[in-house]
């Protein structure tokens, strides 16, 4: 239903029936459906299949389930409640290894459990519903901060190219590469905006272009293997992306292909911006080698988006949701805190001091 998905934030809680709603992103663009969710189960299934993605998207919407749980479960005692949440966060976390926000999301459920290890888990399940919200309204609120910065290294009618999607579709609201988009696009400046199509699973052509169109933005569709052309054309003013872990010394994970276009934005002297809220800056992963990368079915590759089977039976497959963009090829972070230019494992580092004191952004 086109002309809706930015009226709805992609990750919500309705307190009348202690349900997370989350839009379903298997079913964009061409339709706007919404998934009803109050067991963990559930969210760990709906993580899998991308029915929720993105790495802020997914750490807001595993706090909210957690939740959802606790409140609509019945346990015999706080005993039953603590082996019960242990293994449902720990599953969630597990669901997609790559992106850290949701550990970092699900260590705060698990840290504000702890906090209270006497109350009952009728209390409990409020507690914990309580830190879920917060971490949603943050996400909001870095999200737009984001955008804030961004938005003051690009031009009115600038041409932007932008990997995978990073949009309002990827965290609950404005999202992280194209918040500087949205934000313009609240404050009437429009912008080029360049998409790759984002193989196997197509998050650009289905996500980004969709809401590209509905913010009002010219749009124009690339096939993964013409960002080259397109740079060597001068359509392109910046590269913004987002990230799923970024390691202490600036290396980036990103959906696959991100290092390819890291690559060419060098060569042609684009700057590379990553969009990186804190909580996905992992300070205990030295360097991008450190990375654990998420391996996804071959079948997204062989037959998911055809009618018939598109390679010959027999062939491998090798199908990894990331790379690793070196931090050499990165102009800077764009944080809730600010710019972090090189040296990166200094900046990361007094960012981090910032926050830990207590700063506000």
């Amino acid at each position: 239903m086109p002309g809706t998905i930015l009226a709805f934030d992609t990750v919500s809680y309705d307190g009348e029936t202690d349900e997370v709603v989350l839009i379903d992103q298997t079913k964009l663009p061409n339709e706007t459906a919404f998934l009803r969710i109050s067991d963990t189960a559930e969210m760990e299934a709906a993580i899998r299949r991308l029915s929720v993605r993105g790495a802020p998207a997914i750490g807001v919407a595993a706090a909210l389930g957690l939740a959802a749980a606790a409140r609509r479960r019945r346990f015999a005692g706080r005993e039953a409640f603590d082996a019960w949440f242990s293994e449902a966060a720990e599953r969630l976390a597990a669901s997609r290894p790559t992106a850290v926000n949701l550990r970092w999301a699900v260590d705060r459920m698990e840290r504000a459990a702890r906090a209270n290890p006497k109350a009952p888990p009728e209390e409990i399940g409020w507690l914990l519903l309580q830190e879920a919200k917060a971490i949603l309204g943050e996400d909001i609120a870095v999200c737009r901060r984001i955008g804030e910065i961004g938005l003051g290294l690009i031009h009115d009618g600038a041409g932007i190219l932008t990997h995978c999607n990073a949009g309002k579709l990827a965290a609950v609201r404005y999202g992280t590469a194209l918040a500087p988009v949205h934000l313009g696009a609240e404050r009437g400046m429009r912008f080029r905006v360049y998409v790759d199509e984002t193989r196997p699973l197509l998050q650009g052509a289905r996500l980004t272009a969709f809401e590209m169109l509905e913010a009002g933005m010219e749009t124009t569709l690339l096939c993964d293997n013409m960002a080259c052309d397109a740079m060597k054309r001068g359509w392109i003013d910046a590269v913004f992306v987002g990230c799923d872990r970024v390691a202490a010394n600036g290396d980036t994970a990103n959906k696959i292909g991100t290092s390819s276009v890291a690559v060419l934005a060098k060569h042609f002297g684009i700057p590379f911006y990553v969009m990186a809220p804190t909580s996905t800056v992992d300070p205990g992963c030295a360097a991008g080698k450190d990375i654990v990368i998420e391996q996804r079915p071959p079948e997204e590759v062989a037959s998911l988006w055809y009618r018939e089977r598109m390679t010959p039976e027999g062939v491998k497959i090798y199908n990894p949701a990331f790379d690793v963009t070196d931090h050499g090829l990165i102009t800077a972070f764009v944080t809730e805190y600010g710019l972090v230019r090189p040296p990166f494992g200094e900046g990361l580092r007094r960012i981090f001091e910032q926050k830990r004191a207590g700063g506000a952004f």
